[in-house]
C-alpha cells in the first residue's frame, strides 16, 4: 500500500503522526504534503476567527500551531531523518501538489489534521481514494477543533473516527470509530493530542483492511459543522495549560 499522507505541523497531531509512520502501515507511506499553517490567503480568515472567538483563543493557536512552525523553522525539523519525502503544498489542490502527489502513484491519501478540504480530482488521483483521521465521534463535532465544541458540552462525548474523504469537510462514510473517556480537567490541546494518538491503531487497521478489500463504511447523515468557537463558549472550556506549553516546545516529527 503505497500512501501519500498530507497534515500541518501541530502540537495536537505531531506525536501522533509520528507514532504512525512507525505502524506496518505508516511505512507505506512514500510523500508527505506539508500545508504550510501561515501561507498566503490565510490572514484575513485568521483575522476572522480570532474576531469571532475573541483573545482567549490566541494561546491555543500559539501553542499548538505558531509555536510547532516556529521551532521547526529552528532547524528541529518536520519529518527530518525518515527517510520520506517532504513536499510544501500551500495548495493541495493545484497543479504543482498535483503533480507531486501522481509522481508517488499512491494507493490511498490520508489526510492527518490536515486544514485543506480535497476536491474530487485530487482524491481521484489514488486508486482507494482518501481517508481521514477526525478527533471526534462523527457524525458529532465537524470541523476544524472538535474538542473545543465536545468538551463544551455536559457530559463531554470524546472519541475518534477514521472515514472517507470526500469533498465536504467530514462527512463521508465512517471506517473506524472508538469512544474515548478523559480525565476530568483534560485541556482541549490535551484532549486533541490523546485522541489523535487513539485514532492510529484504528488507522492501521483501516489500512489494512483496505489492502484486503474488507473494509466495512457505515454512511452517516452530517450533523451541523462546529465552527471555530465563540467567545461565549470559550469560556467553558479549558484550553491550555503548562503540560500543553511544554508539549509545544518538544514537538519534533522525526
Amino acid at each position: 500500500m503505497r500512501i501519500v499522507l498530507l497534515t500541518l505541523e501541530s502540537t495536537l497531531s505531531a506525536e501522533a503522526v509520528a507514532a504512525f509512520l512507525e505502524t506496518e502501515a505508516g511505512r507505506g507511506v512514500v510523500l508527505v504534503g506539508r500545508s504550510p499553517p501561515f501561507r498566503e490567503g490565510t490572514i484575513a480568515p485568521l483575522r476572522q476567527h480570532l474576531a469571532r472567538s475573541g483573545p482567549r483563543f490566541l494561546p491555543f493557536l500559539v501553542a499548538n500551531y505558531a509555536l510547532p512552525h516556529w521551532v521547526a523553522r529552528r532547524g528541529r525539523g518536520w519529518l527530518s531523518g525518515r527517510g520520506v519525502p517532504v513536499v510544501e503544498m500551500p495548495a493541495m489542490n493545484g497543479a504543482a501538489a498535483q503533480a507531486a502527489i501522481r509522481a508517488a502513484r499512491p494507493d490511498l491519501l490520508l489526510t492527518f489534521h490536515c486544514d485543506q478540504i480535497l476536491s474530487a480530482q485530487t482524491l481521484g488521483l489514488a486508486r482507494l481514494g482518501g481517508i481521514n483521521l477526525h478527533p471526534s465521534l462523527l457524525p458529532a463535532h465537524r470541523g476544524p477543533v472538535p474538542t473545543i465544541h465536545a468538551l463544551a458540552e455536559d457530559p463531554p462525548r470524546l472519541g475518534v473516527t477514521v472515514h472517507r474523504t470526500v469533498a465536504r469537510i467530514d462527512a463521508g462514510a465512517i471506517l473506524a470509530q472508538r469512544a474515548v473517556a478523559l480525565p476530568a480537567g483534560t485541556t482541549a490541546s490535551a484532549a486533541a493530542r490523546a485522541l489523535h494518538l487513539a485514532g492510529v491503531p484504528l488507522l492501521e487497521q483501516v489500512v489494512a483492511d483496505l489492502a484486503a478489500g474488507v473494509a466495512a463504511e457505515r454512511v452517516v447523515a452530517p450533523l451541523p459543522y462546529c465552527p471555530f468557537p465563540s467567545a461565549a463558549l470559550l469560556r467553558r472550556v479549558q484550553l491550555v495549560d503548562a503540560a500543553d506549553w511544554r508539549a509545544a516546545l518538544r514537538v519534533r516529527v522525526g
